[in-house]
């Protein structure tokens, strides 16, 4: 397995979204608006701008987006946000609030917030092109117009921050999609753009099932294969059309802000109210019964395929074979309050502290033993797809029936199927309805938990 390295590209989003916020509401105390209630209004204004930006995508600029799409969008998202921002006075019957200063501050924050915007723009695009910063190495197959005209953008169109490392002609006789494998791995390419007229659909899904199982993104010059039955992103690098094949949700920074929130939230709630007393409780009962340590640590592998220590209370007694052997039904080693923990999932309470610290989330694709998820990766097609998103406490293959042991190579198939579909159409309704339905699975008991 070849782990992509973190970025903190990432944070690009976060940090404009959130100067935008302080932006909107900071300029408010410089016009004598005659607002009744200053805190009122600075909830309002601030989580209308945000349900109008996820419904305008405000802030899905890319490297290679082009300056009339940004206006186009900071036009629309002002003239939006003008609407709610006067239906206040009518909607909340605030008739001391000056109109005239409240036009003021509507332009003197929409001219920041476009000065801001351009301004992060073009410096991303000088720190890409002059320092060499933001970039992302690339590689291309096939090799017709449409290829040169894409390598030649990546070549000469340094701000998009593109590094064009080889292309591969598909017509050579020495061309062969294993040494495109090879080369990727050895010099860690970070995108693979190819032309789906020069790939047989056999080729396709072989390159396709290579970048979900190394976690590289890949990009298709378009024809008119049947790739197009998948849901595609279409998008233009100068002029020259790319589609990519699959978006994950959390991987946008406002949708990874909500579930985040969410799981500190949560976890909080969970280490204040209840681990703060079951912890003391459950450390008495496991220690009458075994000598150990009280907590069970073991090695699982997290977002982007990265190491952790995952956090349990512990159920067997102290042996050598945890990091080895998935327990089993009447498993010797599982001490009696092992029994009961396990049955009722209170020995993954401890990994509230995981979510708390960021390693996990409260839902999402369980994480396995590092020694299993090598052996599953073999069973498993696309297993490595559920390293796109932290791994949860619980999970929709959980709720679905597969939790626990292995016993078949179809219930880590069916498990990684039910982990992709979550990563792929992630919700924050889905994450609540997937908590309630695990509430309601510890309190009937599931057979398979033991």
């Amino acid at each position: 397995m070849n782990y992509r390295q973190g970025r903190y590209s990432k944070l690009i989003k976060p940090v404009i979204w959130f100067t935008d916020l302080i932006i909107l509401n900071v300029t408010i105390f410089l016009f004598p608006i005659n607002l009744n209630n200053y805190s009122f209004f600075v909830t309002y204004i601030s989580v209308s701008w945000i349900i109008i930006s996820l419904k305008n995508n405000f802030y899905e600029i890319h490297r290679h987006t082009r300056v009339v799409q940004i206006i186009a969008l900071l036009f629309r998202q002002m003239i939006i946000f003008a609407i709610i921002l006067y239906a206040y006075m009518g909607f909340f019957k605030q008739p001391d609030v000056g109109r005239l200063a409240l036009a003021k501050y509507l332009l003197f924050a929409a001219i920041l917030i476009f000065l801001f915007k351009f301004l992060t723009f073009f410096l991303l695009k000088k720190f890409r092109s002059v320092l060499r910063g933001n970039g992302r190495d690339v590689i291309v197959i096939g090799e017709n117009a449409k290829t040169r005209q894409l390598i030649q953008t990546f070549k000469t169109r340094s701000d998009f921050g593109y590094r064009f490392k080889a292309e591969f002609s598909v017509n050579s006789p020495e061309f062969s999609l294993d040494k495109c494998f090879n080369y990727i791995i050895e010099h860690n390419i970070d995108e693979i753009y190819f032309s789906v007229s020069e790939l047989t659909n056999k080729q396709i899904n072989r390159l396709i099932d290579f970048a979900d199982n190394n976690l590289r993104t890949l990009k298709f010059i378009p024809d008119n294969k049947d790739i197009f039955s998948k849901k595609l992103k279409y998008e233009y690098y100068d002029y020259t059309p790319i589609l990519s094949l699959r978006e994950i949700a959390l991987h946008d920074p406002i949708n990874a802000f909500v579930k985040r929130t969410f799981d500190l939230i949560f976890s909080s709630v969970v280490i204040l109210f209840i681990l703060s007393w079951l912890t003391p409780l459950m450390a008495i009962l496991i220690r009458l019964e075994s000598k150990g340590p009280i907590f069970f640590k073991q090695r699982r592998h997290g977002l982007d395929g990265q190491e952790f220590n995952c956090l349990k209370f512990r159920s067997m007694s102290v042996n050598l074979k945890t990091d080895d052997l998935h327990v089993k039904k009447n498993d010797m080693r599982v001490t009696k309050v092992g029994k009961f923990i396990r049955k009722t999932s209170v020995d993954e309470m401890p990994q509230f502290y995981n979510v708390f610290s960021g390693e996990m989330s409260i839902v999402g694709p369980r994480p396995h033993m590092t020694s299993l998820s090598e052996v599953y990766m073999q069973k498993a097609d696309k297993y490595m797809l559920r390293h796109n998103v932290k791994p949860g406490i619980t999970g929709l293959a959980q709720i679905s029936g597969y939790r626990g042991e292995v016993e078949t190579d179809a219930d880590i198939i069916n498990r990684v199927k039910y982990d992709i579909f979550y990563v792929e159409n992630w919700s924050l309704l889905l994450d609540l309805n997937i908590v309630i339905q695990t509430v309601i699975n510890m309190f009937k008991g599931e057979g398979k938990a033991y």
